[in-house]
């Protein structure tokens, strides 16, 4: 039998959110593993969804700046939420994500010393995070939008489209900060993430006890609500849920998008 510790316990509780026993045991029978262990607790219908939101947050401030035809997203991170709301600090946030999408995302070191100067004013581990600058082409447009806690870019998204307005580009960057998918199209999740997660659905169809003629389409419906959480054209826009993003964007197409979370 593996050695367990508490501390491991606790990883796998917070992964799962599963019962301490529970976990332990799921440890105990994976030889440690706790890759395995989730995986096993899952099976067993004693693990929670664990969503990235609920994970351990490193602190910090995003900015989400718009540039004639580019837009760039920006994370700047730091150790405490007290720093990470200061006006120094979110000002400088601001204009790394001015430069970037002013000038491209290899800029940032324009910025160095910048960076340098507040990590020795406030005394905490500063760094430039996550960056990302969108370019939108002839015909398409560009959009941003910013959701802000205590005076602070906690989350950034910009995205383009094609053969649609700005209102429109507007609309599904505000989606996308509260629904944060993972891909455009089903086509960009990778193949072996999808055959893990149908392995996992068929054999938790079947401990179920359903029938082996029904198992098939009760799979592909559980599939498909899976792919519905990650996938942002078949997620239900959230201002109404009778339509879907692929349905609301009409002739229009989303050409790509970006999206930066604090603690994500």
């Amino acid at each position: 039998m593996a050695d367990v510790t508490a501390k491991d316990v606790q990883r796998l509780r917070q992964m799962t959110g599963a019962g301490m026993l529970d976990c332990k045991k799921a440890l105990e029978e994976s030889g440690g593993d706790i890759e395995e262990a989730a995986k096993q607790l899952r099976l067993k219908g004693l693990a929670g969804a664990a969503k990235r939101d609920d994970r351990e947050a490193s602190e910090g401030a995003v900015a989400a700046v718009r540039s004639g035809d580019a837009a760039a997203v920006v994370e700047l991170r730091c150790e405490t939420d007290f720093v990470a709301k200061s006006a120094e600090f979110v000002a400088l946030a601001d204009e790394l994500a001015a430069l970037v999408a002013a000038k491209g995302e290899d800029v940032v070191s324009e910025l160095n010393d910048e960076v340098d100067r507040l990590r020795a004013t406030l005394k905490e581990n500063i760094s430039v995070g996550r960056v990302r600058r969108l370019q939108a082409e002839s015909g398409q447009v560009v959009d941003t939008y910013l959701h802000q806690q205590s005076g602070r870019g906690v989350n950034a998204v910009a995205v383009v489209i094609d053969g649609g307005s700005e209102e429109l580009a507007h609309d599904i960057a505000v989606h996308i900060a509260f629904s944060k998918p993972s891909y455009l199209n089903r086509d960009e999740v990778p193949a072996d993430e999808v055959a893990a997660e149908r392995a996992t659905l068929t054999e938790i169809t079947r401990n179920e006890g359903k029938p082996e003629a029904a198992m098939e389409k009760i799979v592909e419906g559980r599939m498909n609500g899976w792919f519905k959480e990650r996938v942002l054209l078949e997620q239900s826009y959230v201002r109404d849920e009778k339509q879907t993003i692929a349905g609301m964007l009409g002739s229009a197409c989303i050409v790509s998008f970006a999206q930066v979370v604090i603690g994500a």
